[in-house]
């Protein structure tokens, strides 16, 4: 059996999950969380992660029953997200696998959300709505590339969301995006808003001038478009929705209907997986380790701009 443990910490969760032979032993984590009306920096963000991570390390050993000699390799998230944060996890990647004398293995945040959703929800070739607070990509899997079919062009729809909740003071607690679902529940009056499709792209920035709780019915009437487009094209009869907008209840009833309409079937996961997490990166780690893949010290450095589609992804057919 092959274990591996993975390091998350890209944006404002950190956490430290453990991935055996497609069984998730454990994925505990902590969430920096700013007072309303505020982001979070990445420096704070970095202090907040440090102050932590060898706790949840802790727990993530202890939750799985496993000493360090069980672990096989170390895979940690190579990026994209943010510089110091992204630097704070790979230190302690790379002083982990020193220490226990395992490899090491960068992963790509995007990917870690990816093999995450298949393992949990156990879609075949889905297309993917990959959405989070940094990333807007539909993705399909060709030629051992992650393909990216359509992105935004600008701002990714969770950025749109968290800072929209900025302006009006919501909550950060757990989540905007959270809060601001639970509000829109409340409305009983739609507003329209820019709808804006290029070709398979979507744009998102002139929105959040003119948005109100509502918008969430534009913004995803606008991935679900485009979505079903790379379907038709990929000749595709599943869906995948991954990232931290992925657990979304709205957008998955949205991408439902479309999906019930083409004789497709829907798969998502809920916030234990779709919100970044330890566990996904382990998962990640577990496709490349076992195909062969790992990362010399060297070049166990980490990039605020890693693309889904640079990944070549060796461990599919």
């Amino acid at each position: 059996m092959t274990v591996v443990i993975g390091f998350e910490g890209s944006a404002n969760k950190i956490g430290v999950g453990i991935v055996r032979d497609g069984e998730v032993l454990s994925n505990p984590r902590r969430t920096y969380i700013t007072p309303p009306g505020q982001g979070f920096l990445p420096s704070e963000t970095a202090r907040h992660h440090r102050s932590v991570i060898l706790t949840v390390l802790k727990e993530a050993l202890e939750e799985a029953g496993l000493k360090p000699a069980d672990v096989d390799c170390v895979a940690y998230t190579k990026g994209p997200g943010m510089g110091a944060p992204l630097v704070t996890v790979a230190l302690v990647a790379r002083t982990v696998a020193q220490l226990w004398g395992k490899p090491l293995l960068g992963v790509n945040h995007c990917i870690g959300h990816i093999e995450m959703g298949r393992l949990i929800t156990q879609a075949n070739n889905p297309t993917v709505l990959y959405v989070s607070g940094g990333n807007t990509q539909v993705i399909a899997y060709s030629e051992r590339r992650y393909r990216i079919f359509g992105e935004t062009i600008d701002i990714a729809v969770g950025n749109c969301l968290d800072r929209f909740a900025r302006v009006i003071k919501i909550s950060n607690d757990p989540s905007p995006g959270y809060n601001i679902e639970q509000m829109a529940k409340k409305g009983t009056q739609y507003v329209e808003l820019p709808y804006t499709v290029k070709g398979m792209d979507v744009s998102f920035s002139g929105i959040l001038s003119y948005i109100e709780v509502r918008c969430r019915e534009i913004l995803f009437s606008m991935l679900v478009e485009i979505t079903e487009r790379a379907m038709a094209h990929c000749s595709s009869q599943e869906v995948l929705i991954v990232g931290g907008v992925g657990c979304n209840l709205r957008l998955q009833e949205m991408m439902g209907v479309m999906c019930k309409e083409r004789g497709a079937k829907l798969f998502a996961t809920d916030e234990s997986f779709c919100i970044d997490n330890g566990a996904m990166i382990a998962q990640a780690g577990w496709e490349m380790f076992r195909s062969g893949q790992t990362t010399e010290l060297s070049d166990s450095w980490i990039t605020q701009r890693y693309r889904t589609d640079e990944v070549e992804v060796t461990w599919r057919d």
